[in-house]
């Protein structure tokens, strides 16, 4: 099955409440989407809320993955608030549900957020990694590249500090317009 991608939908509250109990269970199976096991839905919420605010109100994007009517995959498109920055942008909160990974569609999730940022008119995408996790080898495989890391920067508990690792995809290079 191929995921269905739909940009900027309307923020129901359904549909709030679903990408939180997305979020929940990615964050429950071990995904590295901004908190450590375990957590609720109220937990979520406090950070999901504001994310909704930049979203709604602009200027972030959100792409959601759907297989059939499940929505199933995530991320949101950060705008960096700051014109110096505007010819790039962050991606945020990459989620893929546990039930289904392994079977390409993060993959699929992120060549279609190249695709779109090529037409949102960006120039590069960034993204942050826990380390620890092998992340870093599957953003490699896309053609991100790390550029940075920021050592012992996410305290995942006591006595277990993790770098954050940065990456970066060019979307100028002719390389990588032509993947």
């Amino acid at each position: 099955m191929t995921l269905r991608f739909v940009l900027d939908p309307e923020l129901t509250p359904e549909l709030r409440e679903a990408i939180v109990a997305l979020w929940v269970d990615v964050t429950n199976a071990g995904g590295a989407v901004g908190f450590v096991p375990p957590v609720t839905a109220a937990d979520v919420r406090r950070t999901a809320d504001p994310t909704f605010a930049g979203i709604a109100e602009g200027p972030d994007r959100l792409l959601l993955g759907y297989a059939g009517d499940r929505l199933v995959a995530a991320l949101i498109f950060c705008d960096n608030r700051f014109d110096l920055k505007a010819h790039w942008c962050v991606l945020k909160r990459v989620m893929v549900h546990p039930d289904i990974q392994g079977h390409g569609y993060g993959l699929a999730l992120m060549r279609e957020a190249e695709r779109l940022g090529r037409e949102l008119g960006r120039e590069a995408l960034h993204v942050t990694l826990r380390d620890g996790l092998g992340l870093d080898r599957f953003y490699r495989r896309l053609g991100y590249r790390e550029i940075g890391r920021l050592p012992g920067a996410l305290r995942v508990a006591p006595g277990d500090d993790r770098d954050e690792i940065l990456m970066w995809l060019d979307l100028t290079t002719p390389a990588q317009a032509a993947r």
